[in-house]
């Protein structure tokens, strides 16, 4: 089967074995590049691992479906909860721990595997996982149709909470580097010139410049939803500890669970047709995976979300 392994610190397109027989074989349809699948990439984590953990495709049976891509043992607390990030026991991550969805065929558990909603094209699938991660964030900064809100960064997972936002039909603030981010968030109703205090600043990027910027506008006693992932240490200033700032952490999502953020992620996804349009700015061949990752990794160049379709 066609897929791509990380060898060398390279993305490098190969022909590999199909997958064994245990679990639910998918026919990939897309898998995106993540900003850890880069910053794994580039660390050295990666080595002989087919990548990928945003991906959607069909079963077997020919069911369209998307796939929650951390599992744990099922029985613990956290799992019967639905955070299977956090399972007593150790959670596997496709495409992280083992190999993932950059490739033709990928074998997951049953309990992995989320029927697409109707309406959402398989090509535009592979967002679902980001926007679960998005409102996942959101939900855990409690934010109602109440709250001000402000984005810190037009990213992949910025504007993914930009679409959830849009999705609520919430208002919301943006901040945007470049201009094709800016161009995304205004295509996903958001406000790329903030100002005043927000009572939640949503922190998309995850840096000690983006922290300090979501100190400097959250208000007095207000919340920071943190869902850019730290790589390296950070530093927070005074004004964190006098403003009383709630500062919230989120990674992940709550699972394939009845109250799970992959119901939201597929209804936002089926309900809005600009998230795909402001998302993906790049489609490759897994025959391309050296131009695809080396456009992910120059976000001046006009890439957002770099996509394969096979």
């Amino acid at each position: 089967m066609k897929a791509i392994r990380i060898e060398g610190g390279q993305p490098l397109y190969i022909e590999a074995q199909e997958p064994g027989t245990d679990g639910v074989r998918i026919k990939v349809a897309s898998s995106s590049i993540c900003g850890s699948d880069l910053h794994m990439v580039n660390a050295g984590w990666a080595e002989g691992r087919i990548l990928g953990h945003e991906f959607a495709g069909v079963t077997d049976d020919g069911t369209a479906v998307t796939v929650q891509p951390n599992f744990g043992c099922g029985k613990c607390h956290s799992c019967e909860q639905g955070y299977t990030a956090h399972c007593d026991e150790g959670t596997v991550y496709f495409g992280v721990f083992t190999d993932g969805g950059m490739a033709e065929y990928v074998r997951v558990p049953e309990a992995a595997v989320f029927p697409l909603p109707t309406g959402i094209q398989l090509a535009d699938a592979c967002l679902m996982e980001p926007l679960a991660v998005s409102a996942h964030g959101l939900n855990r900064a409690r934010v109602t149709e109440k709250d001000r809100v402000l984005v810190v960064g037009a990213g992949p997972i910025g504007l993914a909470a930009a679409a959830i936002l849009k999705s609520r039909g919430m208002t919301y603030d943006i901040t945007a580097r470049y201009e094709h981010q800016k161009q995304a968030a205004e295509l996903l109703g958001g406000n790329t010139e903030p100002s005043g205090h927000y009572d939640v600043v949503v922190d998309a990027v995850g840096n000690t410049a983006s922290i300090a910027e979501a100190i400097q506008h959250c208000k007095p006693m207000g919340r920071i939803a943190f869902v850019g992932t730290l790589w390296e240490d950070a530093s927070i200033d005074m004004s964190f500890c006098s403003k009383e700032i709630e500062l919230i952490a989120a990674t992940t999502y709550r699972s394939v669970h009845p109250k799970g953020e992959f119901h939201e992620a597929g209804k936002a996804l089926s309900a809005v047709p600009e998230i795909a349009r402001a998302l993906i700015s790049h489609r490759f061949p897994l025959e391309a995976a050296s131009e695809a990752f080396t456009t992910a990794n120059n976000r001046a160049s006009g890439a957002i979300k770099v996509a394969f379709e096979l």
